[in-house]
């Protein structure tokens, strides 16, 4: 059985999928641009702002599912140019404590969804 996964505190999807769905005891989030929910407005200021954009549409999505940033267990992250990544990685590892960093990969890719820079996904354990 999965559970759908869906709060307003994070933009809705931009196609047929949900924001994250549960399946035996691991939450699948939907790879996060940086939709502002209440706007709906991209927040493309700098890739710093825009990455934190979408850690935050993550966290909504974690709380949501009874979850925390302690419970991811990979994400994947993919950039638009990896000339960012220094600066993307500056802002992910805010979220993350080193010693239980979730592991990740980082891959450079032609576009992105509305043309963000900056897109990621998450697996997570949940109870």
């Amino acid at each position: 059985m999965k559970i759908i996964i869906q709060t307003d505190q994070a933009p809705a999807p931009v196609g047929p999928y949900n924001q994250a769905i549960i399946h035996n005891g691991t939450l699948y989030v939907s790879g996060q641009i940086a939709i502002n929910p209440a706007t709906g407005d991209l927040v493309t200021d700098n890739i710093e702002v825009e990455t934190h954009q979408v850690m935050k549409n993550i966290g909504a999505i974690l709380t949501k599912a009874g979850a925390t940033f302690e419970d991811v267990i990979k994400c994947s992250v993919f950039v638009s140019d990896m000339g960012n990544y220094g600066r993307i990685n500056s802002v992910y590892s805010e979220y993350f404590n080193d010693d239980t960093a979730p592991v990740r990969e980082l891959v450079e890719v032609a576009n992105l969804p509305k043309y963000v820079n900056v897109e990621i996904s998450a697996i997570v354990a949940v109870k």
